[in-house]
């Protein structure tokens, strides 16, 4: 029986499940990963803090795909064949057994990406995956259907029966793509911070507040909100509300050149009216007090400060001199704080990218390109982003899988 040759470009999450998947579901695969770089699955071992955030309980598909601004309605089906109950499972079974953590991320149990890495490797590596590094490609092209010629920059000719595309947001994979004729959406940054230039605000770093609710406005787009939690940095906001918020504008803010007024409410649980009450039995109750040292609402003390100063109100300013021209100021910065975005900052070493194939030219149930046969899609060179809390790693891992099986049958 001939071998069905199988070339994986790209050693990250989606890469190496492709690879796996394949070798595992057929006998005569001969399955070869080709990485640029000098070691594999980088990504893996960075992510979540070098713990390595594998994936989101969230078992159920429908409500799984509400967390990917792009690509969400197209991994609606690829989810009910391979989904985040699937990736625990196969990670169990493969001796990496995963914990939830109270906001739904799930790590390995021994708190190191080395073991997820590990794992992949030395998985890889009994399936008889062939596993080449600094391995340079200069040219794709297909011989016959489906036939593929592989140029490495060594001179070396490598051809191969299926070839996967796995290389996230590489260049090198979208001009492979293309080359073949698909439509790659531009890719602009996703999962990003939010620069402000208030000295007052940066001198707040470390604050965090849970919850806020945030509301991003730039003029001739429609307005995005989230809610969670907030932290003020060095150099503005961060916090998963504010990443959350990033990945649902990444497209709006990128053509804004990343200039656009947040709107903070930092009492999202109560109505304006009700902080107004809040404020007003606290000047009943204090009202010879300052009001910088007695606090009208549940927030950090050094952010109330601030706030009563975008109020007007100095640190001298008692409660009873409180009036309700000031009072409604107040109330007006606590629930729809205006601040002005003037740039944007990288979440960690995490770097999420929108954009990449059409979703429209990918079979979803197989992951081969519709366009070219035997060519497949796994993983970030696909138009999918999800927001943080272990979505993009599922989605790499779902459409690997579904590419690896695709591939050998």
């Amino acid at each position: 029986m001939k071998p069905l040759r199988i070339i994986v470009v790209g050693g990250g999450a989606g890469g190496f499940f492709g690879a796996i998947a394949a070798a595992e579901a057929h006998p005569n695969a001969q399955v070869t990963i080709l990485e640029a770089s000098r070691e594999v699955l980088a990504k893996v071992r960075i992510s979540g803090g070098g713990r390595c955030n594998v994936t989101q309980a969230c078992f159920d598909p429908s409500g799984l795909v509400q967390n990917y601004p792009r690509g969400g309605k197209a991994l609606l089906g690829a989810f009910t064949r391979f989904q985040a109950k699937d990736t625990v499972a196969w990670f169990a079974t493969h001796g990496v057994p995963l914990k939830t953590e109270p906001d739904g991320r799930m790590f390995p149990l021994t708190n190191t990406s080395e073991t997820v890495v590990n794992c992949l490797i030395n998985t890889a590596k009994a399936a008889g995956v062939n596993i080449r590094t600094e391995t340079l490609i200069v040219a794709v092209k297909q011989l016959s259907t489906p036939n593929f010629e592989i140029s490495l920059k060594s001179g070396e000719i490598l051809e191969c029966d299926r070839l996967l595309l796995a290389t996230g947001s590489n260049p090198v994979g979208y001009k492979i793509a293309q080359k073949f004729g698909h439509t790659i959406e531009p890719p602009v940054p996703s999962l990003f911070t939010f620069n402000i230039k208030d000295e007052f605000v940066l001198k707040l770093a470390g604050v965090s507040v849970n919850p806020v609710r945030l509301r991003l406005s730039i003029p001739g787009f429609p307005q995005l909100e989230q809610t969670g939690p907030l932290l003020i940095t060095h150099w503005g906001f961060s916090g998963p509300a504010v990443l959350k918020l990033s990945a649902w504008g990444a497209r709006v803010l990128h053509s804004n050149n990343y200039q656009a007024t947040l709107n903070i409410n930092w009492v999202p649980d109560f109505q304006p009216e009700e902080v107004r009450q809040k404020l007003l039995a606290v000047k009943n109750e204090v009202a010879k007090r300052a009001i910088a040292l007695h606090r009208g609402v549940d927030l950090p003390h050094r952010l109330w400060q601030y706030i009563i100063s975008r109020a007007g109100i100095t640190p001298e300013d008692r409660w009873a001199e409180l009036s309700n021209k000031t009072l409604n100021q107040l109330v007006q910065e606590l629930t729809q704080g205006e601040y002005q975005i003037k740039g944007k900052g990288v979440f960690k070493e995490e770097f999420v990218t929108c954009g990449g194939v059409n979703l429209k030219e990918v079979n979803f149930k197989t992951m081969e390109s519709r366009l070219v046969p035997g060519l497949y899609f796994a993983g970030e060179i696909l138009d999918i982003d999800g927001v943080t809390g272990g979505f993009n790693f599922q989605s790499a891992w779902t459409t690997g899988y579904l590419a690896g099986l695709g591939a050998v049958n």
